[in-house]
């Protein structure tokens, strides 16, 4: 590696501060929040990462269309662009994705959650960190890389996906359905993850399983319960039995954080509108994240065992539904070239000693590793996604860029 194209780089990257908070506050309201979630997709949101793309000065862009039959325009977007290398015989990628969820109840926020609201060093808004770190950590390294006029070694792909937040058919697994994007030799970066200091190279994952629990019994008048039966409590009965989920698969794994696997209710969809009704049906789902060394068709087996006893208790009927169900896949190894670049970039360029660990967290990285393209998910950041007052760092955008740029200037 060149030092001086690298400081070079490192210099452009510096001062792009405001650069970052530009970009961020075009994007942001675009929003890209999935039909499930009451969106209409990723294709605005794409289109302004386009133009920026082009304003940069980068011309090779291909869009990719997933079919969406739920969406007036008909898809959903992904996009790749290309910035060449010196070397051609393998690609660097940065995967980012272009979905969001949804805000939860604004009351909570202390900024207008699409719009990017920056103070001091931070920036405000649903999806400024998850994943607008990402995008925006791409865009200033290809803007350095090109205002220095600095190649990179091998060339570099910047991937924009649709779909990461609800299930990846339309996003990552469509992309590798239609095309043979990736190479084994590639070094495939997610930034998506990761500790504040940047010390974790996300390697492994635990298998997901979100499942959908309705409970069914007889609506009736809640003064005369002996006339129904409530779907409510039986539905309530059942998150407590599902706790027994943990002591069931209570393994631990040190090399996953946290290192044993979750059983969490998560979402709860409405029943009766008033309060002298008693429920006939009842309906809430499971996060599931099960470390690799259990099956979750036996995970699967056990809900059953579940949800079969509490129909007997109380005269419900159970069903089941598997809204996303994710077998773990083998580990990038933690002597692979991405990880290691990655392990020595983050030496040179921030001075820490990163390791590889597992997570609980999904990521678009998992279905790469199950084609045998080895992925590691790295990055700088606080972890605010998900939730109120998500934010970004912009220092960490910046200091990811340097780390990102060092890897695409050093030879493998």
């Amino acid at each position: 590696m060149s030092k001086t194209e690298f400081d070079s780089v490192c210099r452009i990257i510096d001062r792009s501060g405001d650069y970052v908070g530009e970009v961020e506050k075009r994007f942001i309201p675009a929003q890209g929040l999935s039909p499930e979630n009451g969106g209409t997709g990723e294709r605005v949101k794409a289109q302004v990462i386009i133009e920026e793309l082009r304003k940069i000065g980068i011309q090779d862009i291909e869009t990719v269309e997933a079919p969406d039959a739920r969406l007036k325009e008909g898809g959903r977007t992904n996009l790749i662009a290309t910035l060449r290398g010196r070397d051609g015989s393998r690609g660097i990628w940065i995967m980012s994705h272009l979905d969001v969820v949804p805000v939860g109840d604004e009351k909570n926020w202390s900024t207008p959650p699409w719009e990017a609201t920056v103070k001091g060093d931070r920036i405000f808004g649903r999806g400024t960190e998850d994943n607008g770190q990402g995008i925006a950590t791409a865009l200033v390294l290809a803007r350095a890389l090109l205002e220095a006029g600095v190649t990179p070694e091998y060339d570099l792909r910047l991937l924009f996906i649709a779909d990461e937040e609800t299930g990846s058919v339309y996003g990552i697994q469509h992309l590798m359905k239609e095309r043979s994007l990736f190479r084994k030799e590639d070094l495939v970066i997610v930034p998506d993850g990761g500790e504040p200091d940047g010390s974790m190279i996300e390697v492994a994952e635990k298998s997901i399983l979100w499942t959908k629990f309705i409970v069914k019994g007889k609506q009736t008048h809640a003064s005369t319960p002996e006339r129904g039966v409530n779907a409510h409590r039986a539905g309530a009965a059942l998150i407590v039995a599902l706790q027994g989920l943990h002591e069931q698969f209570g393994g631990r794994d040190e090399v996953f954080d946290p290192p044993i696997s979750t059983f969490e209710p998560t979402k709860k969809e409405a029943n009766v509108p008033n309060v002298n009704t008693i429920p006939g049906e009842d309906v809430f789902y499971l996060d599931s994240r099960v470390l690799p060394s259990y099956a979750l068709l036996d995970v699967k087996k056990s809900m059953r065992a579940s949800a079969s006893s509490i129909e007997k208790t109380y005269g419900v009927k159970v069903e089941m539904e598997y809204q996303q169900e994710v077998e773990a896949p083998p580990p990038t190894p933690v002597d692979s070239p991405v990880v290691k670049a990655l392990e020595r970039a983050t030496r040179e360029v921030k001075g820490v000693q990163s390791r590889p660990k597992g997570i609980g967290g999904g990521t678009v990285a998992a279905y790469l590793r199950r084609a045998g393209i080895p992925a590691a998910v790295w990055a700088s950041m606080d972890e605010t996604m998900h939730g109120p007052d998500e934010y970004v760092k912009i220092s960490n955008v910046l200091g990811d860029a340097k780390v990102i740029a060092h890897v695409c200037l050093t030879r493998v």
